[in-house]
């Protein structure tokens, strides 16, 4: 996770909740009275009941503000609370950041009391849906290829869990991956890519060629004659997925 100590310095700037998106995790979380927040960042999404945040980036846990839940420094392998410490933990866009996938998991298991809620993505959908990586930046495609998890693995996992499509508005505020989809000028500005992990690990100068060509293709029009169809859309199915557990 030391890549966040770098990669995280824009998240306060560029990694703002979208209140959409929050609703629709918050009301994953049930009725749980009180909340731990695995991999936690910045501090996005936690609902007021959260009682702890853990985050091993001092960079992200700097960036958190004052009114956020107590944060602890560690990591979601080695969880420093006892078993059943919340009714429920949640882990959002962080699972593909773990040294080991399965011992993180079953932390989370052993910590929660009702439920375990993970945001992740189906890493076949995202290829083949969002043009970005499909048709412009395919090294970043693959670099996801080597670490997304496969949302059914995950699901075992975690013991069975249901799998809810999350769609991204057209004016998502938080700037995740496909976050833009609508908005393609943004993926030429650095400082969003700066802050889209996937864009950032890759490098910028895998990324050059493709970016060249997308620059090109919005000044010609060729972007907007290609993709007019997305221009009538709200919002769209990428492969983001909400995954709940239940104990």
């Amino acid at each position: 996770m030391a890549i966040y100590d770098t990669l995280g310095t824009t998240y306060g700037r560029t990694r703002q909740p979208d209140l959409r998106i929050a609703a629709q995790l918050h009301a994953a979380l049930g009725d749980a009275a009180d909340v731990i927040n695995v991999g936690a960042g910045t501090g996005s999404y936690e609902p007021p009941q959260t009682v702890l945040a853990v985050e091993p980036s001092h960079v992200m846990l700097a960036q958190r503000p004052p009114w956020s839940a107590p944060a602890v420094c560690a990591v979601a392998e080695r969880l420093p609370l006892r078993d059943n410490a919340a009714d429920t933990v949640m882990a959002l866009l962080t699972v593909h950041h773990w040294s080991d996938l399965e011992a993180g998991i079953a932390e989370l298991r052993r910590v929660a009391r009702r439920r375990v809620v993970v945001l992740t993505w189906d890493q076949q959908v995202f290829r083949e849906r969002f043009w970005l990586v499909r048709d412009y930046l395919p090294q970043a495609a693959a670099f996801d290829d080597t670490r997304a998890v496969p949302t059914d693995r995950l699901a075992a996992l975690l013991g069975g869990a249901s799998q809810v499509p999350v769609d991204v508005p057209h004016d998502c505020t938080d700037g995740f991956g496909a976050a833009f989809w609508r908005r393609p000028h943004a993926y030429l500005d650095p400082q969003v890519r700066a802050g889209i992990s996937m864009l950032a690990q890759t490098g910028e100068d895998a990324l050059a060629s493709g970016l060249a060509t997308l620059t090109e293709d919005l000044a010609t029009g060729r972007w907007h004659d290609r993709y007019a169809g997305l221009l009538a859309l709200d919002s769209i199915d990428v492969g983001y997925r909400l995954l709940v557990a239940d104990a």
